[in-house]
C-alpha cells in the first residue's frame, strides 16, 4: 500500500524488484544444481540442450543481481521481461510433452499446462519494475559536451 491508502499495482511496489530478484535467483540456481528437467524441455530443434540450460541459468543469475542495484534495475527489468519471453518455447515443449505422455502424472500436466498463461504475468513484472525504476538524467546537448564553466545557460 502506499502512504495514500490507495493500492500499487502488481509488480511496482518496493518489494518488486528484491522478490522479482529471488524468483529468477532460484531458478538460475536450480538450473546448475538439477538441470536435468530443464534439459528435457528445451526444444529439439535448438540442438543440445546443455549449453541453452547453463546460458538461461546464467541469464536469470545476472537479472536478479542486477535488478537490486538501483542504477542497474531498468535494464535488469526489461532483460528479465525479454528472458521470459525467450523462456516460452521451453514452457510449450513442457506442456506438449506433458499431454503426449501416458505416464505423466495429472498434476503435473495441469502445472505444465498452468505454466503457459503464467508467463504474461513475469514479463508484465518485469516491465513493472523497469518502468518504475529511476531514470537516469541527460545533461543538454550533444553527447560528452559540458557547458563552460562559469557560464550560465
Amino acid at each position: 500500500m502506499r502512504r495514500s491508502g490507495r493500492a500499487t499495482p502488481l509488480g511496482t511496489g518496493a518489494t518488486a524488484p528484491p522478490a522479482l530478484a529471488a524468483l529468477l535467483g532460484v531458478a538460475g540456481v536450480a538450473h546448475f544444481a538439477a538441470p536435468a528437467p530443464f534439459a528435457r524441455i528445451v526444444p529439439r530443434a535448438l540442438g543440445a540442450p546443455g549449453p541453452w540450460v547453463a546460458v538461461s541459468g546464467v541469464a536469470e543469475l545476472a537479472c536478479a543481481a542486477a535488478l537490486l542495484p538501483r542504477a542497474t534495475r531498468r535494464w535488469a527489468g526489461l532483460a528479465s521481461a525479454a528472458l521470459f519471453v525467450a523462456v516460452y518455447p521451453a514452457n510449450v515443449t513442457m506442456a506438449v510433452q506433458a499431454l503426449r505422455s501416458d505416464r505423466t502424472p495429472g498434476w503435473y500436466r495441469a502445472v505444465a499446462l498452468a505454466r503457459l498463461p503464467l508467463q504474461l504475468p513475469l514479463v508484465v513484472w518485469g516491465l513493472r519494475v523497469a518502468s518504475a525504476a529511476p531514470r537516469r538524467r541527460r545533461l543538454p546537448g550533444p553527447p560528452g559536451a559540458r557547458p563552460a564553466a562559469g557560464r550560465a545557460s
